[in-house]
């Protein structure tokens, strides 16, 4: 099988795992692949990813003008070219709609705290890209807006794309993006997200250099300074703490009460009438399955 014949297997591959895990349904997603540096060869449009066959391939110049295929390219086909366009050491683009991540796109959540040290060191910050009408330019220059600085991107409203030197690790990118929106979930559903601190976070960068893993762009200063050219990452800064709670009340400010701030589990005494006591969900369970037991 020549090279060409492989990669026309391999986009089929990364096409059947999409509609497989649910990444994608009905004819949605789009997969494109660089050749060299004045082509690529993209998905056709109106096909489901998982019943796409080699023949069905379609060769574009970077312009996006049709060079060989029986079909017509992806109608997105201007975002891929965007990304190309910026970042020339791209080679492969893939797009899809996972149903958590792209939840989190709906509801104008992007990815961008340092939750998991396997994205802080993979991905670092997932931002959302302003919505633009699918198909169009508007969408092209959302994407283009933050491309320059992170491989993984929602798209407000409508789905998520990552980037990469070759083929499976965009994929392979993909399918964190949606683990890491599902294990986010999760967390924000049982009340909290425990952060990594800054410090981990440098520690944690600093890693990616030992296992070959590149990045578009460094983190963000922590005081601020966004913009186009670095990541923001929520990551508190905490000297000797691996984890922090954000939303945890400081046990040093002169505001909060000792009780509120220690919590139950302190030992510090009796609360008063308008004390605040924090419970986690193992503990309160444990207070029901008691008081239950007391009844009988």
């Amino acid at each position: 099988m020549g090279n060409d014949e492989r990669l026309r297997a391999d986009i089929v591959e990364v096409g059947r795992r999409l509609h497989d895990r649910g990444f994608v349904a009905s004819n949605d997603g789009n997969v494109s692949v660089r050749i060299g540096d004045d082509r690529l060869v993209t998905t056709p449009t109106g096909v489901s990813k998982g019943f796409m066959t080699p023949d069905m391939m379609v060769t574009t110049d970077l312009s996006g003008r049709k060079l060989a295929g029986d079909r017509e390219p992806s109608s997105e086909l201007l975002m891929h070219l965007a990304v190309y366009e910026h970042r020339p050491e791209v080679r492969a683009v893939v797009h899809a709609h996972p149903p958590t991540a792209t939840g989190f796109a709906v509801a104008g959540i992007a990815l961008d705290r340092a939750v998991l040290a396997e994205v802080v060191c993979t991905l670092g910050s997932i931002p959302i890209a302003d919505y633009g009408t699918p198909s169009t330019s508007e969408l092209a220059d959302a994407v283009r807006r933050h491309i320059r600085a992170h491989d993984g991107l929602l798209l407000a409203n409508h789905g998520a794309l990552t980037v990469a030197d070759e083929l499976f690790a965009a994929y392979y990118k993909m399918e964190t993006v949606e683990h890491f929106a599902r294990i986010s979930l999760v967390a924000r559903q049982l009340g909290r997200e425990h952060l990594l601190s800054r410090e981990e976070v440098d520690r944690l960068q600093g890693l990616r250099d030992r296992y070959g893993i590149a990045a578009p762009a460094p983190l963000c200063p922590p005081d601020g300074g966004a913009g186009e050219d670095c990541q923001v990452l929520e990551a508190p800064s905490s000297p000797g703490r691996r984890l922090v709670d954000p939303d945890a009340p400081d046990p040093a400010s002169p505001d909060v009460p000792p009780s509120s701030a220690d919590g139950p589990r302190s030992g510090g005494g009796v609360p008063g009438d308008d004390d605040e006591v924090r419970l986690t969900y193992r503990e309160l369970t444990a207070l029901i399955a008691d008081a239950v037991t007391q009844l009988r």
